[in-house]
């Protein structure tokens, strides 16, 4: 069997660390990082998008402008964000060395986030990397106290490892500082159900981090009115479009985890987000029997009905490099990891974390300030 052919590093893989992700994606319970839940970073749209979001709401400012060759990153391709804080989430907890410097299969990634292995997917997949990397963000949020603005890009740089038949075995990203400080931070990453990864729609998706992020598991839930929503959505269609479909959403109740109730006051259409009932191990279940939308743009991560194929990679994914795993976190491995202070351990919120006191509003909200 031929040695894969590794990749020379540059860029910033040549200073830091590799985190290399072993084992089956779908053990580790996927969590979503909160800044990202509650703000218009991404398109919602499956076809390619390049009108810039800019969004502004109590002092904090968003804009994100994607470029013709592939468009602005998709809440579709936003799954790989995910997938990454994750995994990084997990190793923390278990007390290892973690990196902005992501090792991995596509094998793992795309069976975590629910999607096929074939060889349409691994194009997908590449389509929505391509993505990552071409859009750019400029925000305010968690800036330090004399610098006010950060402009980076989902994903730094991005490689494939491959054999010398061609054969597809790993890949490399780099993901930026701004979202690797915000996963490390305890108190700005939430859990999210596995059955998220099957909502189909931008809306939809974009609509349970909202609930995730903003009710949480407050008995009282949230209220918002639907013209706030729409300015919030950073989405492209008309106001009047954004309602039907929200109340569409609430008539199919398919948000995991919550209930949607349309009601009015006064002239204004508000919707009410309440979470139910459910285990609390929910988020530990592995995702089984997912379904597929069909993209009619194929540039766009998110689908196939292509069956298995040679680009699963089953084995350990520590044999594609030439690396002994992940070290034990401490404070000498900082400098590979790019940042200034030293971690704190990362885990769930502890209940109550994402609620917010009763005496603020609840209508249109931010839900815990900016």
């Amino acid at each position: 069997m031929r040695t894969p052919r590794r990749p020379r590093l540059s860029g910033e893989r040549r200073r830091l660390s590799p985190f290399v992700v072993t084992g089956a994606g779908g053990e580790v319970r996927p969590r979503d990082q909160r800044d990202l839940m509650e703000r218009p970073f991404f398109s919602l749209a499956k076809t390619k998008r390049l009108t810039p979001i800019h969004y502004e709401s109590g002092g904090v400012q968003v804009h994100v402008q994607g470029f013709p060759e592939h468009g602005m990153a998709t809440i579709w391709d936003a799954d790989i964000l995910i997938w990454a804080a994750s995994q990084i989430v997990d190793a923390e907890n278990a007390g290892l060395q973690t990196s902005r410097f992501l090792r991995f299969t596509p094998y793992q990634l795309l069976t975590a986030i629910g999607r096929q292995t074939g060889a349409r997917d691994y194009r997908l997949l590449k389509g929505a990397l391509a993505r990552l990397q071409s859009t750019v963000i400029r925000t305010t949020i968690r800036h330090g106290e004399h610098w006010r603005r950060h402009q980076f890009s989902w994903i730094g740089e991005w490689e494939e490892m491959t054999t010398a038949g061609g054969r597809v075995e790993g890949m490399e990203f780099v993901l930026p500082e701004w979202f690797y400080r915000g996963v490390l931070d305890r108190s700005l990453v939430l859990t999210i159900d596995p059955a998220y990864f099957r909502l189909k729609g931008g809306i939809e998706r974009w609509l349970y981090r909202v609930a995730r992020k903003h009710a949480g598991r407050q008995p009282q839930g949230w209220c918002f009115d639907i013209p706030h929503l729409h300015a919030k959505s950073g989405s492209l269609v008309r106001l009047s479009d954004f309602a039907l479909q929200i109340r569409r959403i609430a008539q199919r109740q398919s948000l995991p985890g919550y209930r949607l109730r349309i009601e009015r006051r006064g002239d204004v259409e508000m919707l009410r987000i309440q979470p139910v009932s459910y285990p609390q191990c929910l988020v530990d279940n592995r995702v089984n029997g997912i379904g597929t939308w069909d993209a009619r743009n194929v540039d766009s991560i998110g689908t196939s009905h292509a069956g298995l194929s040679g680009l699963r990679t089953h084995g350990s994914q520590s044999s594609l490099w030439d690396s002994k795993g992940n070290p034990a976190r401490n404070l000498s491995n900082l400098k590979d990891s790019n940042m200034v202070e030293a971690r704190r351990a990362v885990d769930n919120p502890r209940p109550g974390a994402d609620t917010v006191p009763p005496s603020r509003t609840r209508r249109g909200s931010e839900g815990g300030g900016e």
